[in-house]
């Protein structure tokens, strides 16, 4: 129970990727990073920043439920809220100064009972913090709060973009946490917060007959949980890992919002964990739910290790909608709020990233910059810190908002002994420059295409780049890969021109920064034996590289 409760709590903010096929990270899987890591996926329309594309984190231990409409109240009551705010020190400073607006709201239905206990909204973002009772448990069960949305008096609606619960053992409850973005331009505001469901599950696993010795692909039947089959296709590469990319055929396509399938490996019925960089969630060109995990080759042996599929498994819904009605109050956060209205480069002499304004409220900084280039809306940087008031603060990018796309806004949490005033140095930080290339639009010519792997070396940008190309089966599989580990790596490759270009499939996951330039790209079905094969761009890593911006004063 133990090993399911920690998988469904985990945090889903990180900007790092998680290791695989570890069951705590079970709800980090859809990708990543989302946030200061940039992911490289195809898409079958053009190709994206370093085949990055955010799929929103799916948030399993999320969501809220009904109020009743409420004038404010301010916290007289306190509760111990664990470490679930162990990554909101900011949240956490602000209950601790009573700053948070007392709810004390409950909804119970079929002995589940859901009590909104306190918010803070502030010019950053709104959070409610909550408790679900849901009476005696099972020891392999787990319950969540699913579905959230926040909509404003005007039907404006947010969904949830971080949430998470815990179990808290000594209350015999789950405490959670659920934020938006969603903030009132005006002191109060009504809102509506509704959830769809309250869930419980259980964790179970498939044994599957994997030889990750051969490199075709394999196809399992599942026939549970609204999974139909499994298809896996093991590939063993050169730097000592075993990637395993794999996809689930859903006969039920709502099931994806709940099972979150992986492979697990055992040897010696101990399981293996796998490496950081794994993907889950990515949909296929047909709407499969795609998995890429990593593990050591020599970690998983062939003939040694068992391999499984796990995945949860829904027991018990109580449906919604629950929805409740409440008003929020801002007043108590105004005072220490501070906005300023900026105009910098983010590095001299640049003139495609402006850093445009910053807002300092009692549990947040953020920083929203500018990108004008529209093919790549992303800043050069992988890392982003704060330097504030001799302390330097990680930070979080969060997803740009669909109506102003090139805006990009980084948090950073407030630590609680923080004062921050109009006089307090603030600094902003990159760090890790990624710049991306469009220079190399000579085609690669394919010859004598079969079985056989052939390596050709092509300078790209000064850099050796070694190209391999092969089929297996009646597919053919072009890898790129650079010995000077300054070289990002190719992105997304093509083969023709115009009507007739023809995508390539990644295979592999990379990010930004990340040190690894090797990328897989598969032709299904492929025809023939000569291509001439394009890259859409490649990107160059100066990991030395900083920039420092003074924010004030």
């Amino acid at each position: 129970m133990k090993k399911l409760e920690n998988m469904l709590e985990r945090q889903l903010n990180k900007e790092h990727a998680v290791n695989y096929p570890d069951f705590d990270s079970m709800w980090d899987r859809v990708e990543q990073a989302a946030h200061a890591a940039s992911l490289r996926v195809g898409t079958t329309e053009a190709a994206s920043p370093r085949r990055s594309r955010n799929w929103r984190r799916i948030t399993v231990a999320a969501s809220l439920s009904a109020l009743l409409a409420a004038a404010p109240v301010y916290a007289a009551i306190q509760y111990d809220w664990g470490n679930l705010l162990r990554d909101r020190e900011g949240v956490q400073a602000a209950l601790d100064q009573n700053l948070g607006q007392q709810l004390g709201q409950s909804i119970s239905r079929d002995g589940v009972t859901l009590t909104l206990r306190t918010a803070i909204v502030d010019e950053n973002r709104t959070v409610i913090l909550y408790s679900l009772d849901v009476g005696k448990r099972a020891d392999q069960e787990f319950w969540n709060v699913k579905g959230l949305s926040l909509k404003d008096e005007k039907g404006n609606s947010s969904e949830g973009q971080y949430s998470y619960q815990q179990w808290d053992e000594k209350n015999q409850r789950y405490n959670g946490y659920f934020e938006s973005d969603w903030t009132s331009k005006s002191e109060e505001a009504k809102v509506t917060l509704t959830a769809a469901a309250v869930q419980s599950f259980t964790q179970t696993e498939q044994e599957l007959s994997l030889d990750s010795g051969s490199s075709a692909l394999q196809t399992f039947q599942i026939g549970q949980e609204g999974m139909q089959s499994l298809e896996v296709q093991p590939f063993t590469q050169s730097d000592g890992k075993l990637l395993l990319s794999s996809a689930v055929i859903f006969a039920e396509p709502e099931a994806k919002e709940w099972t979150y399938p992986m492979i697990v490996a055992y040897k010696g019925g101990t399981q293996v964990n796998s490496l950081s960089g794994g993907t889950f969630g990515a949909p296929g060109d047909n709407g499969e739910y795609t998995m890429k995990q990593y593990f050591k080759t020599a970690e998983v042996p062939k003939g040694q290790t068992a391999y499984k599929l796990q995945y949860t498994k829904l027991k018990h819904s109580i449906a919604g909608p629950w929805s409740f009605d409440l008003q929020l109050s801002k007043k108590q956060m105004e005072s220490g709020t501070i906005k300023t209205a900026l105009n910098l480069p983010l590095e001299p002499g640049d003139t495609m990233n402006t850093i445009e304004s910053m807002v300092v409220t009692p549990t947040q900084i953020r920083v929203s910059v500018r990108v004008k280039n529209n093919k790549f809306p992303r800043i050069p940087y992988v890392k982003v810190k704060l330097e504030a008031g001799g302390k330097t603060i990680e930070g979080m990018q969060y997803r740009s908002k669909e109506d102003d796309p090139k805006l990009m806004t980084f948090s950073f949490e407030r630590p609680s002994d923080l004062v921050i005033d109009k006089q307090t140095p603030l600094t902003f930080i990159g760090s890790y420059k990624v710049t991306v290339h469009e220079d190399d639009k000579s085609p690669l010519q394919l010859t004598n295409i079969s079985a056989h792997k052939q390596t050709l070396i092509r300078t790209t940008g000064g850099y050796p780049v070694k190209w391999t190309y092969y089929m297996q089966g009646s597919d053919l599989f072009v890898e790129t890969q650079s010995d000077d580990d300054r070289f990002g790596g190719v992105n997304q490759t093509h083969i023709n021109l115009g009507k007739d270009r023809i995508l390539g499939r990644p295979v592999t996951s990379n990010f930004d920064g990340d040190g690894n330039n090797k990328a897989i790209d598969v032709y299904k079905n492929f025809k023939g034996t000569e291509a001439s094969i394009y890259m859409f761009y490649y990107t160059t890593d100066e990991p030395e590289k900083e920039t420092r911006v003074q924010l004030q004063p």
